[in-house]
Formats: C-alpha cells, structure tokens, sequence
C-alpha cells in the first residue's frame, strides 16, 4: 500500500491556521467510486481510505511509514508569506488606486 505524508492547508471558510500543525499519513485512493443504483449513495470497497493518522513531525510520519513497510511520498507545502502592512498605509499619500466612500 502507498501512503501520503502531508501537512493540511488552512480551512478556506476561516481565517485561522487550526489543524495545520500537525503531519497527515493517509492512503492514496486507488478504488474507484461506485454510484448505488438504488440509493444513489457514491461508495467504494476499499476501506483503508477511512483510515488517517496524525503525527506532530514529518519525522515521526516517516518513521512509522518504514516501520509498517509502507511505500510513502511527502508533500512538503511552501511557507506562506504574509506582507507586513500598517492600517496607516490606506491612506498615506501616493498610494497605487483610489480610495472612495
């Protein structure tokens, strides 16, 4: 089984970074979903994919990836930058576009 290692992004519904400081080690899904003909519920037989494991380093995922003798990939994520800004600057003079009421 091949497993993936990654650290989850932010929520896009909120502006904070909760579950984002921990490192994710989950199946890759190989088995299709199949549509239920009667209930029109998607399902799947694999039920490895409702597995996934937490761990607080990238190290500790590795470790217990090759101690199982699991087959794994990291996904590193680059570090977000957020610009320095001061509320003063929306109204300094010369500021690039307009500002109206």
């Amino acid at each position: 089984m091949i497993v993936r290692i990654y650290k989850p992004a932010k929520s896009a519904m909120q502006s904070g970074k909760g579950n984002t400081h921990e490192w994710v080690l989950e199946p890759d899904t190989a088995c299709a979903v199949t549509v239920d003909p009667l209930m029109g519920w998607s399902g799947s037989g694999n039920t490895q994919a409702q597995v996934t494991l937490t761990f607080p380093t990238k190290e500790d995922a590795i470790r217990y990836a090759e101690g199982a003798g699991l087959a794994y990939s990291v996904h590193e994520t680059p570090p977000h930058k957020s610009p320095r800004r001061s509320y003063a600057d929306n109204f300094k003079f010369g500021r690039i576009g307009s500002w109206t009421h």
